[in-house]
């Protein structure tokens, strides 16, 4: 709210990226949350994380006609390569985990859909502040409309005890997508959203921790992999 407030209003050429981006950023969740349910948070996360850099290269490279140079692109490849590697650290996914595995690209899809349709749609507001302002709010109303809808008057109750979680969450979404947004329009698509992919390092470390998932030296070599990524963007 304060950021529509005190922001420029976008112009009405970015309303339409803006609607398009509000479904996507709900699919997203839908499909993330559900793959959570399915399968290990060190699984989940990397596989649906780690397709989104080159997919947002293909997109970027059609809709907004960005065409990587070649250095570049072996960037993103290495980036997405150490970081779907991830997935595979504990052998090839049985029958149990196949919807997991599946769901974690679809989400990785919608994550690429919504960062090409709002790098377009960012640059055509003129306003990073605006547009994530507009985003995230707009947001705030399809979410908890479409969670009513799921799960009715038990959804207040489920929501108690998570309420801390749920507004430390918001805030810290709303400051990393707010930067994501600034980001691009400073600099081309596809190196971004690798880079914004490496977030899985920082991932891993809290599956380790948090869910007591085991780290180990395959995963510690797909994190090397991810950083030798890394410096042929910063280099390229």
């Amino acid at each position: 709210v304060p950021l529509v407030v005190l922001a420029p209003v976008p112009p009405v050429a970015s309303w339409p990226y803006l609607g398009t981006s509000v479904v996507l950023h709900v699919v997203y969740n839908l499909l993330l949350m559900k793959a959570y349910r399915l399968a290990e948070f060190g699984q989940v996360y990397p596989l649906a994380r780690g397709t989104s850099p080159l997919l947002v290269t293909v997109l970027a490279a059609v809709f907004v006609g960005e065409v990587p140079p070649v250095a570049e692109l072996v960037g993103v490849v290495v980036v997405s390569v150490g970081l779907g590697s991830l997935v595979f650290l504990g052998g090839r996914p049985g029958r149990r985990e196949l919807p997991a595995v599946l769901a974690a690209p679809a989400t990785g899809l919608a994550i690429a859909t919504y960062s090409t349709v709002d790098g377009i749609g960012v640059r055509t507001a003129g306003s990073a502040l605006g547009y994530t302002g507009w985003l995230v709010l707009l947001e705030c109303v399809a979410i908890p409309v479409i969670a009513f809808g799921m799960r009715g008057r038990k959804l207040v109750g489920q929501l108690r005890p998570r309420l801390w979680h749920g507004l430390c969450g918001g805030a810290l979404s709303l400051l990393a997508y707010g930067l994501v947004l600034w980001a691009q329009t400073q600099g081309p698509l596809a190196p971004i959203a690798a880079l914004r992919e490496t977030s899985i390092i920082v991932g891993a470390i809290i599956g380790t921790v948090v869910f007591r998932e085991r780290f180990g030296h395959p995963r510690i070599a797909a994190t090397v992999v991810v950083f030798l990524g890394i410096a042929v963007l910063n280099l390229s």
